[in-house]
């Protein structure tokens, strides 16, 4: 069965979209921490991020570092923190979390509610300054 993000690289289901290439696609998170809480995915449907292989596991970061260049220029943070966390969906993914303190990246903080102006306005914004 397909994962909810193979269903946003197929466009089965909206998501805010702040880039795509041929192998990987960038969208920001529904339940953002902060503003520009962006994943990363590969097309390729593979649960654990270790189990991609190398070129695969590699591209992910090259194309998610052009993504972290993006989310910073256009929102106020000091860096981009990385994550791999989760295991609701069975698709490998990695979080791009803008961060003013160490406590940006904590999950057991409440979840930010954005409205779908207010997301499309971001992902407008970070996708702009993607170089």
């Amino acid at each position: 069965m397909a994962s909810i993000f193979t269903k946003i690289i197929e466009r089965e289901i909206p998501a805010h979209i702040v880039a795509e290439d041929d192998n990987y696609l960038a969208f920001l998170d529904i339940n953002p921490l902060v503003e520009g809480h962006t994943l990363v995915i590969p097309k390729k449907e593979v649960d654990y991020i270790f189990d991609l292989d190398d070129d695969t596991l590699a591209g992910l970061h090259l194309f998610a570092k052009k993504v972290a260049a993006g989310i910073e220029e256009v929102i106020d943070c000091e860096r981009i923190g990385v994550t791999v966390m989760g295991l609701e969906v069975p698709h490998a993914h990695v979080h791009l979390i803008p961060m003013q303190t160490m406590d940006d990246m904590n999950f057991a903080n409440m979840k930010l509610s954005p409205s779908k102006e207010e997301m499309a306005e971001t992902a407008k914004k970070i996708s702009k300054a993607i170089k």
